[in-house]
């Protein structure tokens, strides 16, 4: 698969799964735009993507991605300097554990602003550019969570289960441009995220992967470049599952 002459925009760069994206989108051939908030892990993104492609133009934005005028100046300046915009990855995410009963309303506001309505603002300014190109990627970061759902991640499941419904609705309104949307859901993936959930409850989840491991940021990042890839043209409002066989 090769992404040569593509530009990629991808939230949630800074490190982990985001990372990982970034620098497999580099590695065959495409410019990469980072979005994050810790420029310091953006600027290590940016090196580790220079280090897999030397040659390719990466450019760091530090922005929120819940702040929807802040994405609409971030969007138009990647059109502005690289002059086109074919792939986008929402992949900001952020999960605060909170049993139903004890859930505060400023965990639920910033577990959807973070997850959800990020991706929103993420769809609906790059659409703009994709639909005048008549052409354009978009994968959204989902998590079997939001298919499963978890004890103690009612408001995480939410956000995740709504991307899906996101990206089933994105691609029935923009497919007639030529733009596709899925997602993926990744399971139990090795992350600093993931590290710091409790023993046992990392220790079932590994139990219940046909696989019988956690899953690597690079496993996320390969089935991305895939939906990304010609090889995925004619799929479109799917998402992906990456959970090592959690779910079969």
């Amino acid at each position: 698969m090769s992404f040569h002459g593509k530009v990629a925009f991808v939230t949630g760069a800074s490190r982990g799964i985001g990372r990982a994206i970034a620098v497999d989108l580099t590695r065959r051939g495409a410019d990469v735009v980072l979005l994050g908030r810790d420029r310091v892990a953006l600027d290590a993104t940016a090196e580790a993507c220079a280090q897999a492609r030397g040659g390719v133009r990466t450019h760091v934005v530090t922005a929120d991605a819940a702040d929807q005028d802040a994405m609409n100046t971030a969007v138009t300046d990647v059109v502005d300097r690289f002059g086109r915009l074919d792939i986008a990855v929402a992949n900001a995410g952020q999960s605060v554990d909170s049993l139903l009963v004890r859930l505060k309303a400023d965990v639920l506001d910033q577990m959807l602003s973070v997850n959800l309505k990020s991706a929103f603002y993420l769809c609906a300014a790059v659409a703009r550019p994709m639909m005048k190109q008549r052409s354009g990627t978009i994968v959204l970061v989902s998590s079997i969570v939001g298919l499963m759902g978890n004890p103690g991640q009612a408001a995480y499941a939410a956000s995740k289960a709504g991307l899906i419904a996101l990206c089933k609705s994105s691609a029935k309104e923009l497919g007639s441009r030529n733009i596709r949307v899925n997602a993926v859901a990744p399971g139990l993936i090795e992350t600093a995220m993931t590290q710091k959930m409790p023993g046992a409850a990392r220790e079932l989840l590994i139990k219940q992967a046909a696989l019988g491991r956690p899953g690597t940021p690079e496993d996320v990042s390969g089935a991305v470049a895939f939906l990304c890839s010609d090889a995925a043209g004619y799929i479109t409002g799917q998402t992906l599952v990456v959970d090592g066989g959690v779910l079969i």
